[in-house]
């Protein structure tokens, strides 16, 4: 893995136009309408084989116009984050004061910064690029977002100026990460199971700014916990800080073999709780879910209804367990590491592929699968492609007659077979040859 690329320059740059050509896909909004992208995003790309992170920024200008401190917040902090700077400029419309603006504020961060003349849709055009030479950063690249023109080159550029990023090594020590909303309890927990005081508690939301790793050992087990800023849901909150942390938490989740998914029992379930889960389940993680608080909660309600409330409310999370705990008493705190390693055992389970077929193949014959799509689906037989997390391929007549209810059905006569608390599963259909 390759190191972080922040995207930066002036409105309507074609800064977002350049990101969704890196992705091939439209993950960020483009229009004609300045100032359209106000917080960053960020996404995975990989190209001849290389994989780097890409941050998307809004467009700095120096007038005053709206949002544009919140603007110039979140793209000193991408800047921060980032190891190399692409710098986005308009060929079409010249070099300007707020390009000028943006190449100093660049030349202050002291790092690597790649300058591409957009809009250069021709060859008449490659004229455009000479200009930005003024700007003082290197040979200018000129590109077209639009139509894909020199983009090849760009990103050649771009693999050969990031760093290798090293995947830490935690040994044999089971990695958990500890995610929510701000103020639920996660540096709390933290040092709770870790018996002292490694992180700072406070009552204010978003203490934690960054990511915190601490290996420790448990009853001979080994752990490392991986404390995260509290998340926010995107597209709603405008404070650098919380942007920050947010994208570290990604980070912490990614490099996460179980996620410990913190809800706080007295405040109740908040919408912006899905969208917290929602990055673990993204990356296909174990999730243990965890009340936290309910020496507080339980005055007003009962587990069985909290539970009742948390299924109908997160239906793709059926398979996390959940536990009522609080960090701050301690009550089912011991329960937790446990269930890590269930969780943990679960994701990296393995069925012989005998075992396997006669589950799957009874499945079949016990609830016969329906017409779909003109035809009916035959399993011929199963096999798991992978661990973290199991992934099993079923070999059958045509994919196109599988019908997702179908799918569920299968899934869960698996789950009944064999432990996979925790764990997502996958079933992947392939045409038998």
């Amino acid at each position: 893995m390759l190191g972080t690329l922040a995207i930066v320059g002036a409105p309507s740059s074609g800064k977002s136009t350049i990101f969704n050509r890196f992705l091939g896909e439209r993950r960020s909004i483009v229009e004609e309408t300045p100032g359209v992208t106000r917080d960053r995003l960020y996404a995975h790309a990989e190209w001849l084989t290389k994989h780097f992170t890409i941050i998307d920024t809004g467009g700095i200008q120096i007038a005053n116009a709206p949002f544009q401190v919140e603007i110039r917040a979140q793209v000193e902090i991408a800047i921060e984050e980032a190891d190399v700077l692409l710098f986005v400029v308009d060929g079409k419309r010249g070099v300007t004061d707020d390009d000028r603006f943006v190449a100093r504020m660049l030349q202050k961060a002291g790092k690597p910064v790649i300058l591409a003349v957009n809009k250069v849709d021709n060859v008449e055009e490659l004229a455009y690029a000479a200009d930005f030479y003024s700007l003082g950063l290197g040979d200018p690249i000129a590109v077209s977002g639009a139509h894909g023109i020199g983009i090849g080159d760009l990103l050649d550029k771009i693999v050969l100026l990031l760093p290798e990023r090293a995947e830490p090594d935690y040994g044999e020590g089971i990695a958990f990460a500890l995610i929510g909303r701000p103020n639920v309890g996660k540096s709390s927990l933290s040092n709770r199971l870790l018996g002292n005081e490694r992180t700072i508690v406070s009552n204010l939301a978003g203490t934690t700014r960054d990511s915190v790793d601490t290996p420790f050992v448990h009853e001979g087990n080994r752990y490392v916990s991986i404390d995260t800023a509290g998340l926010v849901k995107r597209g709603k909150i405008y404070e650098s800080i919380d942007k920050y942390a947010a994208l570290r938490a990604l980070s912490a989740i990614q490099r996460a073999e179980v996620v410990l998914f913190l809800i706080d029992g007295a405040d109740g379930l908040r919408e912006q709780d899905k969208h917290v889960v929602g990055y673990a389940v993204e990356e296909k993680k174990p999730v243990i879910v965890l009340v936290n608080k309910w020496d507080e909660a339980k005055a007003t309600k009962t587990k069985d209804e909290f539970t009742k409330e948390l299924r109908r409310n997160f239906k793709f999370l059926e398979y996390a367990p959940i536990l009522y705990i609080s960090a701050m008493t301690g009550e089912g705190v011991s329960q937790i590491l446990p269930m890590v390693n269930r969780c943990h055992e679960a994701y990296q389970r393995r069925i012989p592929t005998n075992v396997l077929n006669s589950i799957v193949l009874d499945a079949q014959e016990m609830n016969p699968t329906p017409d779909f799509n003109h035809g009916r689906l035959r399993i011929a037989y199963a096999s798991q492609a992978r661990t973290a997390p199991p992934t099993f391929v079923l070999f059958v007549n045509d994919p196109k007659h599988a019908h997702f209810s179908y799918t569920r059905y299968l899934e869960n006569r698996i789950r009944e077979s064999f432990d996979f608390s925790g764990t997502p599963i996958e079933i992947v259909y392939r045409k038998k040859k």
